[in-house]
């Protein structure tokens, strides 16, 4: 998702998909607040006037870049939750191992969580978007809960989500992985606690 300026080349076709991609580029290295409407249409090599007739605003072009993510591909902890071929508890617990990072990266987060965070009550229609996204989250958690015997699935699901956000949004803030080695023991408590053992 995220691109190189240098890969966004010039030309009067494509000025959509040119616009989405300096907005994964930008929004993820500078944040959404740093980046205006102007730096986004230079790196996208447009004008003004050809972005905002793709997009009449910037909460417009908020919402089409994290509308992307949801269409690809999940990250992969997140790709874990679809596989048949692992047991549900091991999959829920999939979700906390620690991302793979190298020392000179900066760990960004939850894309939804950043920009709702950056929008500060500011963009209603990404506020939204944001909600309907955690909401569907939480709901795969929950059926995934009750294959794994959860008699609560409802309620499993929102405290692991709670603990995947969590973990996620304090790695963000020092940059630093740990929180996922912590989160993946809490959970696997959370777990235990939520699904009976199976009988002997």
């Amino acid at each position: 998702m995220v691109t190189s300026t240098e890969t966004i080349h010039r030309g009067g076709r494509g000025a959509r998909e040119r616009i989405l991609r300096a907005a994964a580029e930008l929004f993820s290295r500078d944040g959404i607040h740093a980046t205006g409407v102007a730096r986004l249409a230079e790196v996208a090599h447009v004008s003004s006037r050809t972005l905002y007739q793709h997009f009449p605003s910037k909460e417009a072009i908020v919402a089409a870049y994290l509308e992307r993510f949801r269409a690809e591909p999940p990250v992969p902890a997140v790709a874990q939750l679809t596989r048949d071929d692992v047991d549900p508890r091991q999959r829920l617990l999939a979700l906390f191992r620690e991302p793979p990072t190298s020392p000179d990266a900066v760990y960004r987060g939850c894309v939804f969580h950043n920009a709702v965070v950056e929008g500060a009550g500011t963009m209603p229609e990404v506020a939204e978007l944001v909600q309907q996204h955690k909401q569907a989250f939480t709901h795969r958690l929950a059926g995934l809960a009750g294959e794994a015997g959860a008699p609560d699935p409802e309620t499993l699901a929102r405290r692991l989500a709670l603990l995947f956000d969590g973990a996620r949004a304090l790695s963000t803030s020092l940059n630093d992985t740990q929180p996922f080695r912590d989160a993946h023991k809490v959970a696997e408590m959370l777990i235990d606690q939520a699904i009976p053992p199976a009988p002997n």
